[in-house]
């Protein structure tokens, strides 16, 4: 039976997991099957607590938990509404990915050095995570994460904390804890 508004975050690895009834190695429980769903509700250093959709929970070690990929929240649980098109970014990302791999060629070739590489590959930035019809791009010209399903964009997570400024406005010149972004467009960097 699963509890009402169980959301799993996670699920047990493919080989099962030993489980404990507390943070320590000397009460061990039952262990876990093998894909079970579970909510991961807390954590100290290693080790998880694990709610199970049944109500039943343990300790495991966390680090081996497997995530479960979620949607973006929205501010106030609304569908998330259409913003922009995902194509632009998919477009950028690429530019930026055939520019790295090039410059990994030319190094690789003996063309660069490790000096030339580090200054031909400075400030690039670009991510993206495709899971099924799920993705996750990173807008370097706003400093952003964003949720895309096909469809929509929708801001997902930012660099900086909020701005007084409008979305529109110009790219921040550093991001906490990383150079600045170079910011790809049509024409080049």
């Amino acid at each position: 039976m699963t509890s009402p508004g169980f959301r799993p975050t996670h699920v047990v690895p493919q080989h099962g997991m030993p489980a404990w009834e507390a943070p320590d190695p000397a009460r061990p429980t039952l262990p876990l099957d093998a894909f079970l769903p579970v909510q991961l509700v807390e954590r100290r250093g290693d080790w998880g607590l694990v709610l199970c959709s049944n109500g039943w929970s343990a300790w495991v070690d966390g680090r081996f938990l497997v995530a479960v990929p979620q949607d973006p929240p929205t501010a106030d649980g609304s569908p998330l509404a259409r913003t922009a098109d995902p194509r632009p970014l998919l477009a950028g990302a690429e530019r930026v990915l055939t520019g790295y791999r090039l410059a990994v060629e030319d190094l690789a070739a003996g063309a660069l050095d490790g000096e030339s590489f580090r200054a031909r590959t400075s400030g690039l930035r670009m991510g993206v995570v495709v899971d099924g019809e799920s993705m996750w791009l990173y807008d370097a010209e706003r400093a952003r994460w964003v949720y895309a399903d096909g469809t929509r964009v929708s801001i997902y997570a930012a660099d900086d904390g909020p701005s007084a400024t409008a979305e529109s406005g110009p790219a921040p010149t550093a991001g906490p804890g990383h150079a600045p972004t170079q910011v790809v467009t049509p024409d080049g960097p």
